[in-house]
């Protein structure tokens, strides 16, 4: 393959990897410090996204200029998704928590669709895609048949800062020494004076916050959002956090990165099919759980979150 070509598809794929990333390390913290699956979380993504995009309207009418909107779209997606996150937890999860695990999985399914139906029937036009606005540099670095946009530069340094982040609050702060205890063992937790109510919401908070992220990232990159985006999202997210063992944030991470490569592997290895790399990359990670059921770092899975 010409080098320039493997580096196109190469930066391709470690964007697509820093979206999928950052929902994946949502589910895996819902599943650390409680052991539930949250199937709302890739409509909170979208919702994110159309926080973001009502936000710009907004500014944009207010004649604000493109980083000021920006700024003000992250601002709004993310403190709007982490106090969502956090009602869903207070209202909706934590009430379930000694419920069957099956009735966890419901209300959150029911919980995402609300939100994906409330967008497509009260979104002015909600059925149709939406454009996203172009806040970020337009130029392209050149470097012969290999083209580096500005803004995926800036998207990169956006979502690894996040990702980053998100390792320096788990592992040296102390809210993320609160999150790994309670996802170790609740009751030692709260004996030890944990407040066990108080670091689940903060842990849907940030999740949530994350699936904001995601979502403009996902509309910055692609210059557009639609009401049932977050299927496709909240699918590989979730199987991203599978594949690198559910309850380990860097395996969610990794899992990210492994289905972005897949996806980018069928769309080379199938060009006359490319539309099927989708098929490709579910159809590997089948068979991924089934020679590692436990998710490729398993042998962490003692290390919770």
């Amino acid at each position: 393959m010409d080098p320039a070509l493997f580096a196109q598809h190469l930066l391709n794929g470690v964007m697509l990897g820093v979206i999928y990333a950052l929902v994946a390390v949502g589910f895996t913290l819902f599943f650390g410090v409680l052991d539930v699956i949250k199937f709302s979380h890739g409509d909170v993504v979208m919702l994110g996204a159309f926080t973001a995009l009502a936000t710009s309207i907004a500014a944009s009418a207010a004649g604000l200029s493109s980083p000021v909107i920006l700024a003000a779209m992250l601002l709004a997606a993310i403190v709007g998704m982490a106090l969502v996150g956090m009602l869903m937890a207070r209202y909706l999860v934590l009430p379930l928590r000694n419920a069957p695990t099956l009735n966890v999985l419901l209300v959150t399914l029911m919980a995402g669709t609300v939100i994906r139906e409330g967008v497509r029937l009260f979104y002015p036009q909600g059925s149709n895609p939406k454009p996203f606005p172009r806040l970020l540099p337009t130029g392209a670095f050149e470097f012969g048949a290999f083209t580096l946009r500005h803004d995926s530069i800036v998207l990169l340094v956006l979502g690894v800062g996040a990702i980053v982040f998100v390792h320096l609050l788990i592992v040296r702060t102390r809210l993320g020494l609160a999150i790994r205890a309670v996802a170790q063992d609740p009751e030692t937790a709260a004996a030890m004076g944990i407040p066990f109510r108080g670091t689940v919401l903060a842990t849907f908070a940030i999740g949530s916050a994350l699936a904001a992220l995601a979502g403009v990232v996902n509309g910055l990159y692609y210059s557009e959002v639609s009401f049932n985006m977050g299927l496709l999202l909240g699918a590989i997210g979730f199987s991203a956090a599978v594949i690198g063992g559910l309850g380990n944030v860097y395996g969610a991470i990794l899992g990210g990165f492994v289905f972005a490569a897949l996806q980018t592997i069928g769309a080379v290895a199938l060009p006359f099919a490319s539309a099927y790399k989708d098929v490709f990359a579910f159809g590997v990670v089948i068979l991924l759980m089934a020679w590692k059921p436990g998710g490729l770092l398993a042998e962490r899975s003692a290390e919770r979150v």
